[in-house]
């Protein structure tokens, strides 16, 4: 059938609309204030990674002159830039509708976030020792002139441009680099009941005389500017560097990185812009934004709580899984049947559990398991590490490429390489982004697996959260098939079968389009018919199309998608049978799910892969089925506890207009409702 015009949505303005929704969620006054100020920080970060790599891949694609309309779906590379400046520079704009709103409600908790023109004395000489005894030393203070080049500016480092008119008339420009090592929020002592905080950028414009005292000005003013450069990791060719070399000599090499965006105080004065953008060689192929005051509002997500609970939501206690058991052993009772944990609902003690009693059992002669992104700090990687030092063979596929956190996964790697874990940076051409582990236990003359597969990091920090399954399993069918993964890792260039998973990059397309085209033979033989997604993103073109295919043959399909969506549903002869919503609220929706009527015998998997042609085709991903009984009904009620929400769930439609989902029914939250589903079942 021949395509509609505008049969897909922009895959970076469907993403503008994501995290148009958080901004909401800064917005909603039923969200706690402290809260409302975290959203400010989350939807500041987002933009911030945003520009760092999916702007400056559209920027790449204008500059080596192509159009770059297949890829970017139907819009010109050139046009889709303007198109995204203007959108940012409006989402900029309400955000600082957002936060002066929020601010004055502040002032009613009594709190309040003052800048240099609102101290007084009592203040004064702890601001000023403050500075003296915590600031002063980390400051990095670069002064400018046309003599001497201006130094390359650190990626989304925020700098105060300081412009001093000298008593002899001349001009002299300076820039101060705001230190990260150093909190962005000042407490200050309380007075009375009265909480004052003042932002660290603000703190510095107080003591500019105390920075440039040996200069002779007659007026001075300093405005807040921030670059941001593209985050693509470039590598080199020298075949004498390890791996790891090269991944640490490109992060490195992100900070000289091309600027793609330049975000300015909108009320510095027009000859200090002029000579700051010539200066750092921005263009108009960059994302110029005037902004407010301050920049960097990233550092939201850090606001301090100040004890103020009620301010806050209600931190929920992770529950057990009923009927696994942190005291008595993890092997011993999934060896009789599955388990699924649902993080942050549940706890995530029992991955690490899991680990620790690997690491212990004389039993277990090997353990494997895939990296993607790490806690700082990790009961994961030490239980990894114990499990070598008592012995054990133990395989890590770690993945150095997972962005922005590269780093940190090159120390952990080094760390586990010095203490005998024997490691795999992933496979050449492919990112390994699946989440599993398999263990190999010695059970009289055999060996018998073990293991888990998730849709999330095996991270304690996100696991807090990010909304995230991982199944526990001692079935052997699956888990032979987890172990081939790990075999390819090692033969790569042969292409296993599997009979169980799903598993990119060589069978999930096919797979998932026989399963959706048994659901259209069913509907078209009058059997019942349905599919249910629950997804990160979808942006394949290929399995699209697919499910257009499957709605024009009337199919029903339901999906909940967090972030990108370039589906357009409702649209009558191609989509008129998809419905679907978004969800954002407390916890991170990051869970995979892949729902099959399959004539009322519904065939399920949790999943590590979104439905991205990144996921589909260029990553090593799994899909694990759900084959018992009780789990599956477990699933299938989780998602529609989701699809009922009608206090967080966006409609997504042609409009992209991101409207609630309202309707007579009782209010129905479906995070909060999920909370009180595990802990019923705890109690019956």
């Amino acid at each position: 059938m021949t395509k509609q015009k505008n049969s897909y949505i922009n895959r970076e303005l469907s993403w503008l609309q994501f995290n148009a929704r958080v901004l909401q969620e800064a917005e909603d006054e039923s969200v706690p204030l402290i809260e409302r100020l975290r959203f400010l920080g989350i939807f500041s970060n987002n933009l911030d990674e945003f520009f760092k790599v999916r702007y400056a891949t559209v920027k790449r694609i204008d500059h080596a002159g192509k159009g770059g309309k297949s890829e970017l779906g139907g819009i010109k590379a050139s046009e889709l830039l303007e198109v995204i400046t203007q959108i940012v520079i409006k989402q900029q704009s309400e955000s600082l509708i957002i936060l002066s709103n929020i601010q004055e409600k502040l002032k009613k908790e009594k709190i309040f976030i003052i800048n240099e023109s609102n101290i007084d004395a009592s203040q004064h000489s702890f601001i000023k020792n403050y500075f003296i005894q915590h600031v002063s030393p980390a400051l990095v203070n670069i002064i400018l002139n046309d003599l001497v080049k201006l130094p390359t500016l650190k990626d989304s480092a925020a700098y105060l441009a300081v412009k001093m008119i000298l008593n002899n008339g001349d001009k002299q420009f300076a820039l101060i680099e705001i230190p990260k090592s150093i909190d962005r929020f000042v407490v200050l002592p309380q007075k009375e009941d009265k909480n004052f905080i003042i932002l660290l950028d603000d703190l510095l414009r107080y003591c500019l005389d105390d920075i440039f005292n040996i200069f002779d000005y007659k007026a001075i003013s300093a405005h807040m500017i921030k670059i941001t450069r593209d985050g693509e990791l470039d590598f080199d060719s020298d075949l004498s560097k390890s791996f790891i070399e090269k991944i640490s000599d490109s992060v490195k090499g992100r900070q000289m990185g091309e600027p793609v965006r330049f975000v300015y105080d909108k009320t510095i004065d027009e000859e200090t812009l002029v000579y700051l953008m010539s200066k750092m060689g921005i263009d108009s192929k960059d994302s110029v934004i005037p902004g407010g005051r301050y920049h960097n509002r990233r550092d939201y997500m850090k606001f301090p709580s100040l004890g103020r609970a009620d301010l806050l939501y209600d931190k929920i206690k992770p529950l057990p899984v009923k009927g696994l058991s942190l005291e008595n052993s993890i092997f011993n009772t999934i060896s009789k049947k599955d388990y699924l944990l649902y993080t942050p609902y549940q706890t995530f003690s029992y991955v690490v559990k899991f680990l620790r009693e690997a690491a212990l059992d004389p039993k277990v002669r090997i353990i494997k398991i895939t990296i993607y992104r790490l806690a700082q700090i990790s009961h994961v990687a030490s239980s990894l590490i114990n499990a070598a030092k008592n012995g054990k063979k133990v395989t890590v596929s770690i993945e150095l490429r997972a962005r922005f956190d590269e780093q940190a996964n090159i120390d952990y790697a080094e760390q586990m390489q010095s203490e005998g874990v024997n490691l795999f940076f992933g496979v050449p051409g492919l990112k390994v982004h699946s989440k599993m582990c398999v263990i190999e236990r010695e059970e009289g003359s055999k060996f018998k697996r073990y293991g888990f597969i998730s849709t999330g990091n095996f991270n304690e920090s996100t696991a807090k959260i990010y909304t995230d399954f991982t199944l526990f399993t001692s079935n052997q069918k699956i888990l032979k098939d987890i172990n081939k993964v790990f075999n390819f890792f090692e033969t790569n260039y042969r292409i296993y079968r599997y009979k169980h998973i799903i598993a990119s990059p060589h069978y999930s397309k096919s797979k998932l389009f026989a399963l959706i085209d048994k659901e259209i033979e069913n509907v078209k033989h009058g059997r019942p018919a349905y599919i249910k997604l629950k997804l990160n993103s979808i942006s394949s073109y290929k399995m699209i199309d697919k499910l257009y295919e499957a709605s024009r043959a009337g199919v029903k399909i339901k999906m909940i998608v967090r972030g990108i969506c370039c589906l357009v549903p409702g649209v009558k002869g191609m989509s008129e049978n998809i419905e679907i919503i978004s969800i954002i609220d407390k916890f991170l929706e990051h869970t995979r799910l892949y729902i099959f009527c399959n004539n009322n015998n519904e065939k399920v998997y949790i999943s590590s892969a979104d439905w991205m042609t990144r996921n589909i085709e260029n990553r090593v991903e799994v899909s694990s089925p759900i084959y018992q009984d009780d789990i599956k009904q477990e699933l299938l009620s989780i998602f529609d506890i989701c699809w009922k929400d009608n206090v967080k769930a966006r409609i997504l439609n042609q409009t992209q207009d991101n409207q609630y989902r309202k309707n007579d029914s009782p209010k129905f939250r479906a995070q909060f409702e999920t909370y009180n589903y595990y802990l019923n079942q705890l109690n019956n």
